[in-house]
């Protein structure tokens, strides 16, 4: 059965959603603490609070991936249910690890040099967010089971929960409260992903009774060995790219107006992931479609050329029109000295929703040829390539901070997607696709 762009659209769609509406997470929790008292530290603390707690988020975020791919029969659910617990337990203990007190104050004030007052909100953020790695690791690996079995509007229906859970606390606690902005932003993060981890225990629950009266498949004997094998490469990915941020945050820490840099950051790349998510949300989507032989890539390339072209073009909309003040003035609540630090790095973040749509085309033709090895050695030319990047450009020429990340991070893309481009081809080739 071949798909056309039309039962691709109805199928990403939901999935799309879902990404849209965790994309707004982000500049909703900004525009909160930019109108709560002392916004430029509040803003800085909730933007490295928030780049440790994805960062430790690592071990568990690729868990929907694997559960699309991997999970066939009960055998198969049942050792990736296990292999997820485990991974959600590792997740947490490295948030104790860096929330213990001597390790903290050594990583936040020695080695990134945050102000005190910026570390002091950071550190009572970080103890909010506690919950966050194991919950967000539960309900991937919940989501990735609904994916595989088609019902991907139910995962668009656990994010509505997980928005409208997020915007209730942080309203209340924005009216009701005198908590720091970065705490305020903190806590209703924590809120919202344990609630959307609770909808999808009960949304999954048909599918898990199903996948556990299936027997064994007839040659698929996933041992842990073998998830282990597909896994580790991710998870070394996840890892590496979510370093990235708390990368960038060190480095803007020590760079030209680092406080600026470090309180604009986290709102412009709330708005490039906006238009990233479209992209980000192709992934699962290509992994669940393109069939075991890749049989289906020409039509989900050509799907993924119109969703390219259409998520960049947004941006450009935003980031070269006078949307680009409406956006971070008047919706986001910066002042307009910190503004005028957002609209050169949105420019340059324009083409990076493009590379992202081929980046997840890429990644979904390897992992459905279960070749999880390339993205890992991409992902580690993508940040060894940002950190080169950065380094040249802020403390080399001078670039501001956040100016000189989003530099790094366009010309880091770039680099993922041309090295993956040489993995994917000998594969599509195979399967009788030349390119």
């Amino acid at each position: 059965m071949r798909h056309t762009n039309r039962t691709i659209f109805l199928f990403w769609l939901p999935l799309a959603a879902t990404w849209a509406m965790m994309a707004l997470e982000g500049p909703f929790l900004a525009a909160v603490i930019a109108r709560l008292a002392d916004p430029k530290f509040n803003l800085a603390a909730y933007g490295v609070a928030f780049a440790f707690a994805i960062l430790v988020e690592a071990p568990v975020i690729m868990l929907m991936s694997a559960a699309t791919a991997l999970v066939e029969d009960s055998e198969s659910y049942r050792r990736l249910r296990n292999f997820t617990g485990g991974l959600n337990l590792l997740a947490t203990a490295m948030l104790l690890v860096v929330l213990a007190p001597g390790v903290y104050t050594r990583l936040m004030v020695g080695m990134i040099g945050l102000p005190t007052e910026v570390a002091e909100l950071t550190h009572g953020a970080l103890w909010i967010l506690l919950p966050w790695p194991a919950a967000i690791g539960y309900r991937r690996f919940l989501q990735g089971l609904l994916i595989r079995s088609g019902r991907t509007r139910l995962v668009a229906m656990g994010t509505v929960i997980r928005l409208a859970a997020m915007a209730a606390v942080a309203t209340a606690l924005f009216v009701l409260t005198d908590l720091p902005g970065a705490w305020v932003g903190a806590a209703a993060l924590s809120t919202a992903v344990c609630a959307e981890a609770l909808a999808a225990h009960f949304m999954a629950a048909p599918t898990v009774r199903e996948l556990k009266a299936m027997p064994q498949a007839a040659g698929n004997r996933l041992g842990y060995r073998d998830i282990v094998a597909f896994y580790y490469p991710l998870a070394l990915t996840s890892f590496l790219a979510l370093a990235v941020q708390p990368m960038l945050t060190f480095f803007m820490g020590r760079s030209p107006s680092p406080i600026e840099s470090l309180a604009v950051f986290p709102v412009v790349n709330s708005l490039s992931f906006v238009f990233r998510s479209m992209g980000m949300s192709f992934q699962e989507a290509v992994i669940a479609l393109i069939g075991k032989n890749h049989e289906h890539y020409p039509e989900l390339a050509r799907f993924g050329t119109i969703l390219g072209l259409a998520s960049t073009g947004g941006l450009a909309l935003v980031a070269f029109t006078p949307l680009s003040s409406f956006w971070f003035e008047t919706l986001s609540g910066l002042t307009p000295d910190l503004a005028a630090f957002a609209f050169v790095p949105t420019m340059v973040l324009v083409p990076l929703p493009a590379l992202t749509v081929l980046l997840t085309l890429q990644r979904g033709v390897l992992m459905q040829g279960r070749r999880t090895r390339p993205v890992t050695l991409a992902t580690a030319t993508e940040v060894a390539v940002i950190a080169s990047v950065f380094a040249v450009s802020a403390w080399g020429a001078g670039l501001v901070g956040v100016t000189a990340a989003t530099v790094a991070f366009a010309m880091g893309r770039t680099a993922s997607n041309v090295l993956l481009s040489r993995f994917t081809g000998p594969l599509l080739r195979a399967a009788g696709h030349a390119r």
